[in-house]
């Protein structure tokens, strides 16, 4: 393998690399599998990716793309060596352009970054990962990443028109374009959304922008009971109201909210919190922030607090953020779940959360985006005398909520994906027939298997 790594960094030159410190740096995501490449591709352009694949064809080398590596599933853990090819430095917004209602980015662009420089135009892009900040476009695309604010703006395959994508034998497909109505044949840029870095590799996107909302607002509320807080969510929408996000949230996630932020952040009564937020024309959004303001009163909020400002909203949604951070300050490992699940069946997933947490004695804690019924769920590790994780039993608790998960008509994963987290349920969840749709695909686009083999359990 030396001498083949030697042939690479002569085609390619200091985009190779097989430092250590490197080698580490793309080893693992933010799951705890983690396996070391023989080298890494700091690719810098569309070019250096085809070479570098070209090049590992010819030699059966296996292949894991990389972006911003902030994944939950091991996705882009490179568990049979080989290279890394990350996208992370090909960082150019190459045009955000409101008049066709496009902007194009390679993939290394942040989603946050993308998000300021429509925004400075008045313009606006929707999709909002709650790692916007860090994670990559390239990477939102193949995870088809979600956020809070799905349940009104859908999720990042919504606002994909077109991609550049490198494929398996190192040739370049463009597919797609910048007109925002496309039926020229397969949907293939449907296809590359949610490959998980599996038929081809992202280099660059041509995405819908939209006009920025006017106004922006939110509300957050608590309820004695969490079913109560459910309930809202329902009414909100019965009433005719397409917030853009809903976020619920259960006790035990409020508790270790008020442990860890202070015991005023919430009353001491709430069992059951939500959060919502709308957008739009301005004198819409102050008529409407009134109504769901009485909804959420009507159906049994002890508490509901209002943001009309920027930094009033953003401080709401602070609150959110933190909830991740209070779990970790309980000294737990948390499992964190991103299932799915109907939207009526709310409060049963809860209720049956609770119910194993009583049993067992592993604390469970479920927040999350309840407008589109994605639901994490995280079971928290307990430790043993000597500070240890006592994974068998929280791994036998993922086990039973998966199987209720699908059995109630629900998804085992929303927006973090399959990777090697949740392949040993991948094909129980989608079933026989597409499991076999996905290894056609699979070997008519990489007959060889080299692109981010063993992911999926395919």
């Amino acid at each position: 393998m030396k001498s083949l790594i030697s042939e690479l960094k002569f085609l390619l030159g200091d985009c190779v690399s097989t430092d250590t410190e490197v080698l580490l740096a793309h080893a693992s995501d933010k799951w705890h599998a983690s396996a070391l490449p023989d080298a890494v591709v700091l690719a810098q352009n569309t070019q250096q990716v085809a070479t570098a694949m070209k090049f590992a064809t010819k030699h059966r080398i296996p292949v894991t793309a990389r972006g911003a590596g902030v994944g939950y599933v091991g996705g882009c853990v490179p568990v049979h060596g080989g290279i890394v090819i990350s996208t992370a430095n090909m960082q150019n917004i190459i045009e955000v352009n409101p008049a066709d209602g496009v902007a194009v980015v390679e993939a290394g662009v942040l989603t946050a970054d993308l998000q300021e420089a429509c925004l400075k135009q008045g313009w606006f892009y929707p999709p909002d990962p709650a790692s916007r900040k860090e994670s990559s476009i390239g990477g939102n695309i193949a995870t088809n990443a979600g956020g809070p604010r799905c349940l009104k703006y859908g999720v990042t395959r919504a606002y994909v028109l077109g991609l550049q994508v490198v494929l398996a034998d190192g040739s370049i497909l463009n597919c797609g374009g910048r007109t925002h109505k496309n039926k020229q044949g397969f949907d293939l840029v449907g296809l590359f959304c949610g490959s998980e870095g599996m038929l081809g590799i992202i280099t660059q996107a041509t995405l819908r922008i939209i006009p920025a909302p006017q106004a922006r607002a939110a509300l957050h509320a608590s309820f004695p009971r969490f079913s109560l807080a459910a309930a809202a969510v329902q009414n909100i929408l019965q009433g005719g109201h397409l917030p853009a996000a809903i976020e619920i949230t259960d006790a035990f996630t409020l508790a270790a909210a008020r442990n860890h932020l202070g015991p005023g952040i919430f009353p001491e009564d709430a069992n059951g919190h939500i959060i919502v937020e709308i957008d739009g024309r301005a004198d819409a959004v102050d008529s409407e922030l009134s109504d769901i303001e009485t909804i959420l009163r009507q159906t049994g909020a002890t508490q509901v607090v209002t943001a009309r400002t920027e930094s009033d909203v953003e401080a709401i949604w602070q609150l959110r953020r933190e909830f991740s951070y209070c779990l970790k300050a309980t000294g737990l490992t948390k499992l964190n779940e991103d299932i799915v699940i109907p939207r009526s069946a709310l409060v049963e997933l809860v209720e049956f959360c609770a119910a194993m947490q009583q049993e067992t004695g592993i604390p469970v804690a479920c927040f999350g985006h309840s407008g589109d019924g994605n639901i994490h769920t995280n079971i928290m590790v307990l430790k043993d005398s000597e500070g240890k994780d006592i994974r068998p039993p929280a791994d036998a608790l993922v086990n039973r909520l998966f199987d209720w998960v699908m059995a109630h008509g629900g998804s085992i994963t929303g927006e973090h994906g399959i990777g090697l987290a949740k392949a040993p349920w991948f094909a129980q969840a989608v079933g026989a027939e597409a499991i076999s749709v996905h290894r056609a695909l699979k070997a008519a686009l990489d007959p060889q298997n080299l692109l981010n083999p063993g992911k999926m359990g395919l």
